[in-house]
């Protein structure tokens, strides 16, 4: 043990000594790069996230439907760092700064000093202004988000069942915004646990009363795919019971209905739900207006070519956060991979800066883009034009996720989760927190709570 320990100590310094301080904040997938990438580096690194872990959002949708545990998708950020000797890690939220002074203010009073900083912050959920979405609407941005959303659900079967006369008021409805991936899997998996799961579990009920709805305001699901693989992701939600509403917008979301407009149902049509998930857009996190840098589109800030901050180089945005465009202009995506790249080329630059060497642009490198429909069944545009669906575009995004997944306990759980669930059709999270029991007792409302910062003016009240 003692030799371990040694081998972990940070590096002694000379006294009066005071290695290069790089500051990121967020530990989401960019801010994890660029910290790793950093290992080799003489400088000292601290990770400031509001939370204590890292969550693995693409299986957020799991959580929501039971599939998998809290601890499967998460994993505690200072475990990540033991083997990092230059890399430590505070749990803060930060709520400013100054740039010219090059501090950063604490929620705790506190300002915390850097050489280099890395936002890598995230984004949340955008509203768009859409009354009632965020009094009613639950967000899947976060496992607090997660944990809410399967806790509705199984709440609202839990009074239903009591009370069967509710059934009508959409006691038992889902209405999923947006048609995206997150979107997309999140219905496809919510259809699962209610038709093969929740089924059992409450035989009285008639689930054919239950509704999933997936409301897409543009002409076909998933639009960054190709339009054949949304269309294969609509066939296939629609055969195993997710209806699905292209070109309907969202007019109003309240507690028990949302109002949507659109070819097939009119203008103002009423869905009676119990239960809203939006997934139908996010913006920048908070923390670009707290540092008063928020003037790109959704919120996101202007970065030079290298990801740096014009007027500031030694603050570099990456992932979400930065309104980071390719060769042509276009802004890049915010998925999961530009942030990773984004975080690894960041540390490069900072490592260049430190040898006095100048910064090279940054060029991400598509590698493809998959979501899952639900049982054995995936799309996946790759490279080259090279499409899969069906069960092969099942099992390479199963392959792809847990190679992602941080940590060979979570790896090892989700894997023996997905086998169980595969083969027996169960789904073993089904517990509902004492605090979130009872579907009338819940207060929905979108917590934007990602990179460290939380917006009040987005909190419900």
């Amino acid at each position: 043990m003692d030799r371990l320990h040694t081998r972990r100590r940070r590096p002694a310094l000379h006294p009066g000594h005071r290695r290069h301080h790089v500051v990121v904040v967020g530990a989401g997938f960019g801010g994890l790069a660029a910290a790793r990438a950093l290992d080799d580096v003489p400088v000292d690194v601290t990770v400031v996230d509001a939370h204590n872990h890292h969550t693995f959002q693409p299986l957020l949708y799991q959580v929501a439907t039971a599939g998998l545990d809290a601890g499967d998708v998460t994993y505690a950020a200072r475990g990540i760092f033991h083997r990092q000797a230059n890399v430590s890690v505070r749990m803060a939220r930060v709520v400013g700064g100054d740039l010219d002074a090059r501090t950063l203010a604490l929620a705790d009073g506190s300002e915390l000093g850097y050489d280099h900083l890395v936002l890598a912050a995230g984004a949340v959920t955008n509203t768009y202004g859409i009354p009632g979405v965020a009094e009613h609407a639950f967000g899947l941005k976060s496992l607090r988000d997660a944990l809410a959303v399967r806790a509705q659900v199984l709440s609202c079967f839990e009074e239903a069942d009591a009370r069967p006369e509710l059934i009508d008021d959409g006691l038992l409805n889902v209405v999923i915004a947006g048609g995206g991936p997150t979107g997309v899997e999140l219905a496809g998996g919510m259809v699962e646990l209610i038709e093969h799961v929740l089924r059992h579990d409450f035989p009285r009920l008639d689930l054919r009363r239950a509704r999933v709805v997936l409301v897409e305001m543009g002409d076909t699901l998933l639009p960054p795919f190709h339009p054949k693989l949304g269309a294969k992701a609509k066939a296939t939600l629609e055969r195993r019971g997710v209806e699905v509403l292209l070109g309907t917008t969202v007019d109003q979301v309240h507690r028990t209905s949302v109002v949507v407009s659109g070819p097939m149902l009119g203008e103002g049509a009423v869905i009676p739900a119990h239960t809203m998930v939006w997934a139908a857009g996010i913006r920048a996190s908070p923390l670009a207006d707290a540092l008063d840098l928020a003037n790109g589109p959704a919120g996101r800030i202007p970065v030079g070519d290298d990801l740096s901050l014009p007027g500031h180089p030694e603050v570099f945005v990456i992932g979400d956060l930065a309104a980071a465009t390719d060769h042509s202009g276009t802004p890049l995506p915010q998925v999961a991979p530009v942030a990773i790249q984004g975080g690894t080329h960041v540390a490069a630059m900072i490592h260049r800066r430190l040898d006095g060497e100048a910064t090279s642009a940054f060029h991400y490198t598509d590698k493809g883009s998959m979501a899952t429909v639900g049982r054995a069944s995936a799309v996946a545009q790759l490279p080259g034009g090279l499409r899969l669906s069906g069960l092969i575009g099942w099992l390479a995004w199963l392959a792809l996720h847990l190679v992602q997944l941080v940590g060979f306990r979570n790896r090892a759980n989700v894997l023996v989760n997905w086998a169980w669930n595969y083969v027996t059709y169960d789904r073993a999270s089904r517990i509902i927190p004492e605090a979130e029991v009872g579907a009338g007792e819940r207060t929905p409302g979108l917590r934007h709570d990602a990179g460290g910062l939380e917006d009040p003016a987005e909190r419900s009240a």
